[in-house]
């Protein structure tokens, strides 16, 4: 078996994967545990070893929950279908509404199996991509399908995170423009002089506020500039800057 530790691609959906040190924690249930061969639990416990997650036995609902880069998923995995097994369903469908993220992989590994479950999946009602199904030829290729699942969706979510990060940082960038482009209306004030009383005083109200002493303690302003600081009004000078629909914009 191929480690995901190394860059792979799933040939189902083309995802470039990556793993790393610690990448995640599998829970596993015991009940599901002690209905399965050692030889294939020792292939779980290997695999996973590989690829650098940690594994637990718990008395958990699903047969399985990943935790990856702070996201859980959980899995249902049916490693010998059978058809006349109503209990499957009822047990899907209870777990659904538990888990945001569930996913139920399930062996047909002959032709008659597939259809099977494919009559059972509509007979039972079932709706399409709640939770999501997949399908495998045997054990092996399951259990590498949800790590697969949990490791691409635990990337997801890291990535997410770094996306609205760059986008707060964006904004931070932006205000703090807006800020110095405020600070620098007032008349001589250029962008080191702009920074120097964001850095020393603070807010536009408390630079507007700040006395001619203050200013001339705490910065390199020349006295001519802070005079000029002391008899600025922000508001006269930038009203629609200083007004966001009635209330003062966080900025300030």
């Amino acid at each position: 078996m191929s480690s995901l530790r190394q860059n792979c691609r799933d040939p189902d959906n083309d995802l470039l994967l990556v793993s790393s040190s610690g990448s995640g924690v599998c829970m596993m249930s015991s009940t599901w545990k002690n209905e399965q061969h050692p030889s294939f639990i020792n292939f779980i416990s290997s695999f996973l070893s590989e690829n650098s997650y940690r594994l637990n036995f718990l008395p958990i609902a699903p047969d399985f929950i990943f935790n990856n880069g702070g996201l859980s998923v959980a899995f249902v995995f049916i490693t010998n279908w059978n058809c006349d097994n109503v209990s499957i369903f009822t047990r899907i469908q209870k777990l659904k509404g538990q888990f945001g993220l569930l996913y139920v992989i399930v062996n047909v590994p002959t032709r008659e199996q597939n259809d099977s479950f494919v009559r059972s999946y509509f007979k039972y009602g079932m709706e399409l991509g709640r939770p999501t199904f997949v399908p495998v030829l045997d054990l092996e290729m399951g259990f590498e399908k949800i790590l697969k699942i949990a490791h691409i969706r635990g990337v997801c979510k890291q990535q997410d995170a770094v996306s609205k990060l760059k986008v707060e940082r964006e904004q931070s960038v932006q205000t703090m423009d807006a800020f110095l482009k405020v600070v620098t209306s007032i008349p001589g004030i250029d962008n080191h002089d702009g920074n120097s009383l964001i850095q020393a005083i603070g807010s536009i109200e408390a630079i507007s506020k700040a006395s001619k002493a203050y200013i001339l303690e705490n910065t390199d302003l020349s006295a001519a500039k802070a005079e000029a600081t002391v008899c600025w009004d922000p508001v006269r000078t930038h009203p629609q800057k200083l007004t966001v629909k009635g209330r003062v914009p966080e900025f300030l």
